[in-house]
């Protein structure tokens, strides 16, 4: 039987290029052209510094890999999810599943007892996804300014 070569691992130097590519068609599937305005390459260096010099040692970035190629990733800051994307031709193959249980057994070896991630009101692929690994609404929302209007946030949790 053959396997894919499907993985997940931490970010390394030279991830920040897909990860900020990744970001970006996530941002644009919600922002529309309006993500075109912002500077890519400080998206780029963000996530380079983001890998290199996190703020913590609880401050991770992983990434999906689909054979050598980067297909997604998390960033994990202490008890929550910052951030969890897949591109869009890579949905639905379980690399977001793959992140989501690094980032799990990374709060767990932390010795943190939950998680919490966010999702757009609206969002009900990433609510789905969240449901179904076992996260539930934690009761608090938060609301950020977008290009077009404010766009709300749903925490979600879990015990772990």
């Amino acid at each position: 039987m053959i396997h894919a070569d499907v993985s997940a691992r931490p970010a390394v130097p030279g991830d920040e290029d897909a990860i900020a590519a990744i970001q970006l068609a996530a941002w644009r599937g919600w922002l529309g052209d309006a993500v075109d305005a912002l500077p890519e390459d400080e998206v780029r260096a963000r996530w380079a510094a983001a890998i290199v010099a996190a703020p913590s040692r609880e401050h991770k970035v992983f990434v999906a890999c689909d054979g050598p190629r980067v297909v997604g990733f998390a960033a994990l800051q202490p008890g929550e999810i910052m951030a969890l994307e897949v591109a869009p031709e890579h949905r639905r193959a379980g690399h977001a599943s793959r992140l989501l249980s690094a980032c799990i057994d990374t709060l767990r070896v932390q010795g943190r007892e939950d998680v919490r991630a966010w999702a757009l009101e609206g969002d009900e692929a990433r609510i789905a996804f969240l449901t179904s690994a076992g996260l539930a609404e934690g009761g608090v929302r938060r609301t950020l300014e977008g290009p077009e209007g404010d766009l709300v946030e749903i925490m979600y949790r879990a015990g772990l």
